[in-house]
């Protein structure tokens, strides 16, 4: 059973994704929470294995909430993921950098929202497609994105390649695997092998690395 906290000042909202989630057998909404402080109160207190955080919230906003949640050594199996309206690079980089392991636009698709549960309560990192191309646009207006291709390193095999391509594209595990015709466990070991070739922390690292090495061409996303 898969713990969520849904973290987010409208109430509209809050109800909307509380009927989503509960349709689901293997989700259980295990709290409400209108602000930030409030949300890492109820972590604290509940201890879910997933944080539905809103970005824009009175008092103590989602970003200050990520933070203080990933820094709790009481917390470290929570998993939060962003569910918001500003996708924006500003928003984009300070969630992940607050230490978010998704970022979801709240315009999705209610399975799209409850796919994003299960990959980031899976340990899995899920970036939305806007997203992604913000991170990509951020990464090709850098000084040196002007400069030589990032060279790939030489003992990255065909299929991480392929799926780095992928990853570039936004795909999520789950969706590579269906295009490559492997489990989604395969694609993960691949993903987490090209992770650790490329010196990569995160997924958002991968986005970049598929760009920067030539791999993807702008505007192919």
């Amino acid at each position: 059973m898969i713990r969520v906290l849904i973290a987010d000042d409208q109430a509209l909202i809050r109800s909307a994704v509380v009927a989503l989630l509960r349709h689901e057998d293997d989700v259980e909404v295990v709290g409400e929470a209108s602000d930030g402080s409030q949300a890492v109160a109820i972590a604290r207190r509940e201890h879910p294995d997933v944080v539905l955080m809103d970005l824009r919230m009175p008092g103590t906003d989602g970003i200050a909430a990520t933070r203080q949640i990933r820094a709790d050594d009481g917390l470290d199996s929570v998993r939060v993921l962003v569910l918001t309206t500003f996708e924006d690079e500003e928003n984009v980089l300070s969630a992940l950098r607050a230490g978010a392991a998704g970022f979801l636009g709240k315009g999705a698709d209610p399975v799209d929202i409850v796919r994003a549960v299960r990959t980031v309560h899976a340990g899995d990192e899920l970036l939305s497609p806007t997203a992604t191309r913000t991170l990509i646009r951020r990464s090709l207006e850098a000084p040196q994105a002007s400069g030589p291709a990032r060279a790939l390193p030489p003992d990255l095999t065909e299929r991480e390649t392929e799926i780095l391509a992928l990853v570039g594209r936004g795909l999520s595990n789950d969706e590579i695997a269906t295009a490559l015709f492997i489990s989604p466990a395969t694609a993960k070991t691949h993903i987490n092998r090209a992770m650790t070739k490329l010196g990569a922390h995160d997924r958002a690292q991968l986005v970049i690395a598929a760009y920067e090495s030539g791999l993807i061409a702008p505007g192919s996303e």
